[in-house]
Formats: C-alpha cells, structure tokens, sequence
C-alpha cells in the first residue's frame, strides 16, 4: 500500500509516516495541497492520501476538491485535522473525503481509521 502525507507541519509528517511504515505503507509526502496535487500528478499510485486542512498555499479542503475532480476517486482520502466542528466534517465528507481522524491522534486511532476504509485490521 502507497500513501501520501500532506501537512505543512514536519513533526505531524514524520509521525504519520512511523505510523504507517509500522503497517508496511510506503510514504510519500507533501508540504501543503498543491504540492499533494503535484505528487499526484507525477505518480497517482497511491492507495490512500491523509490530507490535512489547514495549510498555506493550498489547503486541504481545496486540494480534496480538486483531485476529486481530477478523477482520483479509487484512492481513499482521510481528512486529519484539528477542525472538530460539525460543519468542517460535513463539508468534507460532502466535497469526497472518505473518512476523517482529529489530532491529536495515535496509532490505535489511526488504525481504526484504517479498518474503516477496509485498509487494514483494527
């Protein structure tokens, strides 16, 4: 399994990435959303994107719209973010997202997020 990992926090990237790599994903990883786009662009292999929503440049939620849009609808999209309201999550799942974990988070979280999407066992 191939992920890619579109925060613009170091930290959230490189704790994402120990967690998958646990679970045998490869990581791929993206500083804000339109550098997620550009990876997409140049390798769309990926299984699953964790995609964070507040980021400068382009943000998650826009980069969601726009790879949905783009056609990449067998990969599973998982929102992670501190955005708790009602309304954030809504607007997600709306815009294509598959699932959504809130950090903080660990990797029993994430690992049920996992098996949500049918990409692991809880």
């Amino acid at each position: 399994m191939r992920a890619l990992i579109v925060d613009d926090s170091r930290f959230v990237r490189d704790f994402l990435r120990g967690l998958l790599e646990e679970r045998g994903v490869e990581c791929v990883e993206a500083v804000d959303g339109k550098a997620g786009l550009d990876r997409l662009h140049e390798d769309a292999s990926f299984d699953l994107a964790l995609v964070d929503w507040n980021m400068p440049v382009m943000d998650g939620f826009e980069m969601l719209r726009h790879l949905r849009a783009e056609g990449h609808r067998e990969m599973k999209v998982m929102m992670v973010t501190t955005e708790a309201e009602n309304e954030f999550i809504t607007r997600a799942l709306d815009a294509g997202a598959d699932e959504y974990l809130m950090k903080p988070f660990d990797g029993e979280a994430l690992g049920e997020k996992l098996a949500i999407l049918g990409l692991a066992e809880a």
